[in-house]
């Protein structure tokens, strides 16, 4: 007697490297028997590599997928029970929606009546009876989907994987392909995993999300525990509006932030550097005198179920949504209860980065100079009449066996869109950013495939060039033991 097994699939320390570059890197993830998952991030965060893993059409560079608790990471696509349905449909132009449906199962060569009754069935679950001898150029984008999706169905798999099967229809009909889809999961109770970045989609019809960044798993929880309780950063910025703020914890279950003391209800210890997520819809606006805040409103749009207000306060901006208006130019107060402010202990975010020890014996990162006293670096080391440096015993010191890191914080290090600026380090682009309330947190992608984390004040785009200039006296240098 077969075992059954609570988890359909499980990876298991998933890694997947293209030319050097970790599409995935340490990637495990259970998932359960008729589970709505789905994978979740913005473009090139590994997302659909997963998918393609799950189903076959690649396999990992290291760790194992298991299907019921068997290996089957070296297993092709057609000796799967899994079928997926594309962004681009992949229909065949020239045959009918029973044909194109009909395709696997004649390939199996099942008996005429046997697939007959297999299409009509799954031509009911997608709500196309009746459409048999229609040509699929003559069907709208939703319809085609539908088609797609029924012709996966078809051949009853455990699993069905869809990789941003949405993508290509208008606003309404995602929508209504969204609640399609969750019911036609209810109804079949097969396993399905889903690609998106769309947060919406997300939200609305998972049973788990698996959040993703850089190839990374960055949280897994309910749509509920995801939007409410983000473990870090990235994921508060990702999923839904958030106001996000770095601050101090100054007693017990009380925080500094946004220039304003408030009651929190997470019990983090007095002193410890925090980031605070605050939900749009959580900050009540009120008269000044009541607000634990103050400030002026900067803009006011109409969002249909709500107008999102700007607020600035100081230094800090904030983005509150809200049923009731306001004016352009008030002072406003604002009032947030404990229970919608979530506190994250705050990530180290210091760059730490390997330099070089050139023959001449400087230091130096990127073929650049970095002017700096090594023999006080380097314990027990002096420099000859040639000026190289040699040991205690008057030995030359071996650059190739010592290895130097150098550290710096995100907001000593400026940007600059002159690349080639003398002072430049390094150059990079901008992959991403999170707004902080009175700052911007950037991820810069750089030429060596070192990415630095940099603050600074100013809007940049996603995927403008940069320099990083990183001031000498700002740098912090040790001895890698």
């Amino acid at each position: 007697m077969e075992t059954v097994h609570d988890n359909i699939i499980e990876l298991k320390h998933i890694s997947r490297i293209f030319d050097g570059f970790a599409a995935l890197s340490d990637f495990n993830l259970e998932v359960k028997r008729g589970e709505f998952v789905t994978f979740l991030g913005p473009s090139g965060c590994g997302k659909t590599t997963t998918l393609r893993m799950i189903a076959g059409f690649d396999m990992p560079t290291e760790g194992v997928i298991l299907l019921n608790g068997k290996d089957i990471s070296k297993l092709p696509p057609n000796q799967r029970p899994i079928n997926t349905v594309f962004q681009r449909y992949a229909l065949f132009p020239h045959m009918n929606i029973f044909d194109n449906i009909s395709f696997g199962l004649k390939q199996k060569k099942l008996p005429k009546e046997e697939i007959k009754k297999k299409v009509k069935k799954v031509l009911e679950l997608v709500d196309l009876e009746g459409f048999e001898k229609r040509s699929v150029s003559t069907l709208s984008g939703g319809q085609q989907q539908r088609v797609a999706i029924a012709r996966a169905l078809v051949n009853e798999p455990e699993i069905l994987l869809l990789d941003e099967p949405l993508g290509a229809l208008d606003l309404k009909m995602r929508k209504e392909m969204q609640i399609e889809l969750k019911n036609m999961h209810d109804q079949l109770g097969i396993t399905f995993i889903y690609v998106t970045h769309d947060q919406e989609e997300a939200l609305t019809m998972s049973d788990k999300i698996v959040v993703m960044s850089k190839g990374r798993i960055q949280q897994i929880g309910t749509p509920e525990e995801i939007y409410n309780e983000p473990q870090n950063a990235f994921v508060a910025d990702f999923i839904g509006e958030s106001n996000i703020f770095n601050g101090i914890m100054t007693g017990q279950m009380k925080a500094r932030f946004a220039g304003g003391q408030f009651q929190c209800v997470d019990d983090v210890p007095e002193g410890t550097q925090i980031t605070a997520v605050i939900r749009p819809e959580d900050i009540t606006i009120t008269t000044p005198a009541e607000g634990q805040i103050r400030g002026r409103v900067t803009s006011v749009i109409f969002k249909g179920i709500h107008y999102e207000i700007t607020v600035q306060s100081g230094r800090y901006e904030l983005v509150i949504q809200s049923t009731r208006s306001a004016t352009v130019g008030d002072l406003v107060g604002m009032l947030v209860e404990p229970d919608g402010i979530h506190i994250m202990i705050a990530e180290d975010h210091t760059n730490i980065f390997p330099v070089d020890i050139n023959r001449d014996h400087k230091l130096e990162f990127n073929g650049k100079r970095l002017r700096t006293s090594l023999t006080q670096l380097i314990k027990g080391s002096t420099r000859n009449e040639d000026r190289m440096l040699v040991d205690e015993n008057g030995e030359l010191l071996d650059p190739d066996k010592i290895h130097i890191l150098a550290a710096i914080e995100p907001m000593d290090i400026r940007m600059t869109d002159d690349v080639d600026a003398e002072e430049v380090l390094v150059e990079g682009t901008i992959s991403n950013l999170i707004y902080k309330g009175d700052h911007y947190s950037y991820v810069i992608n750089t030429e060596l495939g070192q990415d630095f984390i940099v603050d600074d004040e100013y809007l940049w785009n996603l995927g403008d060039a940069i320099g990083l200039i990183m001031p000498i006296e700002k740098i912090r240098f040790s001895v890698k033991k």
